[in-house]
């Protein structure tokens, strides 16, 4: 029953929209709509991010993370808290590079 939980985390690609930012592992990703203010009290943490690197073939850093709900977020922009900045970064399917298999299978 544990595993068809709808609020289980699933493992998502993440892309950063500003197409430069490489997320450092670790990093928390919240909801856009929350207020991240000290008067606001604790932010919800939505997942984590679990590696994060910078792709040669698509050009740009992308990260894999936990997300809770997170097939159901595709599609979906959350942010990232890294240092001072809040970095939108869209949900993607986690394989970012040929998903259909065409370069592997010729």
């Amino acid at each position: 029953p544990d595993t068809s939980r709808p609020d289980r985390k699933h493992l998502v690609g993440l892309v950063p929209s500003d197409r430069s930012t490489r997320l450092p592992e670790g990093t928390q990703l919240i909801a856009p709509d929350v207020p991240v203010t000290p008067e606001a009290g604790p932010v919800p943490m939505l997942g984590h991010v679990t590696s994060s690197y910078h792709s040669q073939a698509l050009g740009r850093p992308f990260a894999l993370a936990l997300v809770t709900a997170g097939r159901d977020r595709v599609g979906d922009t959350l942010l990232a808290p890294v240092g001072d900045d809040l970095v939108p970064v869209r949900v993607t399917e986690p394989v970012l590079y040929d998903p259909e298999g065409t370069r592997r299978d010729g």
